[in-house]
């Protein structure tokens, strides 16, 4: 037996594995994948806004306090 048809063998077993597992998957539909993407959307908004503010807020402070 050859490395070649060694390898090519040991390859066979993993990607049966991998198809068989993406068969597994439950792919979202388009109603569920938009809200969920409108959700991220949303709450990356808000925690910049968020962390913005925070920021401006330290900043003042921080320069109350130095100058």
């Amino acid at each position: 037996m050859s490395e070649a048809s060694g390898a090519e063998a040991s390859k066979t077993p993993f990607f049966k594995g991998v198809k068989a597992e993406f068969k597994k998957i439950v792919w979202p539909d388009k109603h569920s994948l938009f809200n969920q993407s409108v959700a991220v959307i949303v709450v990356s908004l808000i925690l910049g806004i968020l962390i913005a503010i925070i920021d401006r807020g330290l900043q003042f402070g921080i320069n109350a306090i130095i100058g």
